[in-house]
């Protein structure tokens, strides 16, 4: 059957498909937001991943309908969308699509694998034309409109062109090869004796200590598996995030609940004597920092690379910090069984 995007204004006009978003009036919902009504049986890591799901279960309610609808653009979701559209080459391309989803989303990958390079080169070059031809990631307030309006013009643009990208990436390698190389680079650095990951799996922590600030699909790559990153560069800049895999309903494995940082930040900022204060976003951020503050920073900064916004030093020492964060975790989770689907007043309950 032919499938056509639609943008999310007009969800309840026909009969929608909604992808990596929830909206009222939804015939199929095919998404890994937390609470999203995704079918059991087609729940995913990403939402692309649900599509891909769908996709092999034909049978599936609603899945013949025409329309398909996202609130927002990024990878996951433009994987999402435009598998609905060409079902054929989609599930030829099942695995690479997933890659593409899982970079684009987690910034997890395991370089190891044949077709990660391809992922990567496809994941650079939505990236690059994005930014170029439309605005950054959570760029739309700052343009006075609605993400979910201003996307639109983001899916209609990338569409026709995907298929191309797909099954012959050379084509946009002007487009995608400058953050393609960053990114192979700080790779080799992760890779490198300069870098040592020390892994926490009972709580789900990865600390990452390497020189410099590096881009998130580098940063992001060993700490598969794990729902925290503390990046420790040279100079005693520290920062500590929950990675996007505790924002989202993930299926593959139990999670534990993300905490409030308000109690951590107050025990650093009783050690810390450089002018700076640590600071916290809220647990319902899609990637909660806690940093030493500076000027405030936008979303569209916060989601931005770690290379690319300052990251100050501290006065406490590279050992003390990493035992600070692992006792404050350690403490806190002490009794919380891992599971999935927390849902939000679960988690605020254990968090508070």
């Amino acid at each position: 059957m032919s499938r056509s995007f639609v943008p999310f204004a007009q969800l309840r006009r026909q009969p929608t498909i909604v992808v990596d978003s929830v909206g009222s009036g939804a015939v199929l919902t095919l998404a890994h937001w937390r609470g999203a009504a995704t079918p059991e049986a087609l729940r995913d890591d990403t939402s692309a991943g649900s599509v891909l799901r769908a996709l092999r279960a034909p049978e599936t309610v609603g899945l013949a309908t025409a329309a398909v609808t996202a609130n927002h653009f990024d990878v996951d979701g433009f994987v999402g969308v435009w598998a609905l559209l060409h079902p054929e080459l989609a599930l030829r391309h099942d695995s690479l699509l997933r890659l593409v989803a899982t970079l684009g989303d987690f910034r997890e990958m395991h370089w190891q694998h044949p077709l990660a390079d391809h992922a990567l080169q496809l994941v650079c070059w939505l990236n690059a034309e994005e930014k170029v031809r439309f605005y950054e990631p959570f760029g739309a307030p700052s343009r006075r409109k609605r993400e979910d309006e201003a996307s639109a013009e983001k899916f209609e643009w990338f569409l026709p062109r995907f298929a191309q990208m797909l099954e012959n990436p050379e084509a946009g390698r002007a487009a995608w090869e400058p953050e393609y190389t960053r990114v192979k680079q700080a790779i080799a650095r992760m890779e490198s004796l300069s870098t040592s990951c020390s892994r926490y799996p009972g709580i789900g922590l990865t600390v990452v200590r390497t020189p410099e600030p590096l881009p998130y699909y580098a940063l992001f790559g060993p700490t598969a598996g794990t729902d925290m990153v503390l990046s420790i560069y040279d100079g005693q800049r520290y920062e500590l995030e929950y990675k996007y895999t505790t924002w989202i309903d993930l299926e593959s494995r139990p999670t534990l609940p993300r905490l409030r940082l308000d109690a951590l930040a107050e025990r650093l900022n009783a050690q810390e004597t450089a002018p700076r204060r640590w600071t916290f976003d809220g647990i319902t951020d899609t990637g909660p920092l806690l940093r030493l503050s500076g000027k405030e920073l936008s979303k569209a900064q916060r989601y931005a690379d770690p290379d690319q916004r300052p990251i100050y030093p501290s006065s406490i020492a590279p050992e003390q910090m990493e035992q600070e964060v692992v006792a404050f975790f350690e403490q806190r989770y002490a009794g919380i069984e891992p599971k999935k689907y927390w849902t939000w007043a679960e988690i605020r309950a254990v968090g508070g």
